[in-house]
């Protein structure tokens, strides 16, 4: 019984976390445009508990639009060197530094918040996907170079933890080569 209730717990605490997330002030739009690696990435999720041993950095390209929404594209080589991408366009909200998408390869409906960003260092951003009724939290840390600093990476920790994400589930990626331009 004791596992079922941490989980029901951790569910809650990301639930009542979203609720409360907010955008760093003054965010910059045209400050996240350009190429971030993947350092970190923390989830509950299922899939990646069972995969994140294998997971490596990857690539995150941003690209504010004109409208004021943006472009995210991300791409990670693969160990067979065949490489992984996914593209999605993040649509502005009411408040600056809140977008959300539906992940066309998933279909999950992403709200995502960039938490708090040092443009030309890091990013931290929060997101909750949901799909068939179920929400789930993700955290990720980008970095403009392939490291950050402890300080950064313990507030990647922070963050992850906060979102009701177990400690287990907070992984910092191996680096990696990047995949070919296409």
């Amino acid at each position: 019984m004791t596992p079922l209730l941490a989980l029901l717990g951790a569910a809650l605490c990301s639930l009542t976390m979203s609720a409360e997330v907010m955008p760093q002030a003054d965010f910059n739009i045209q400050g996240v445009a350009g190429k971030w690696y993947l350092i970190g990435f923390a989830t509950n999720a299922q899939w990646f508990v069972t995969r994140k041993a294998t997971m490596k950095m990857g690539i995150a390209m941003l690209k504010p639009t004109a409208e004021g929404d943006l472009d995210l594209s991300y791409a990670s080589l693969n160990s067979d060197g065949s490489c992984w991408r996914k593209n999605n366009l993040a649509k502005k909200t009411d408040v600056p530094g809140k977008f959300t998408y539906v992940c066309q390869r998933w279909g999950s409906v992403n709200d995502m918040v960039v938490v708090d960003v040092k443009y030309d260092e890091y990013a931290l951003i929060y997101t909750t996907k949901t799909k068939r009724g179920q929400t789930t939290a993700v955290t990720k840390l980008y970095g403009r170079g392939e490291e950050v600093n402890a300080d950064v990476m313990e507030k990647f920790r922070q963050l992850s933890l906060e979102a009701g994400i177990l400690a287990e589930n907070i992984v910092f990626l191996p680096k990696n080569a990047e995949c070919p331009a296409v």
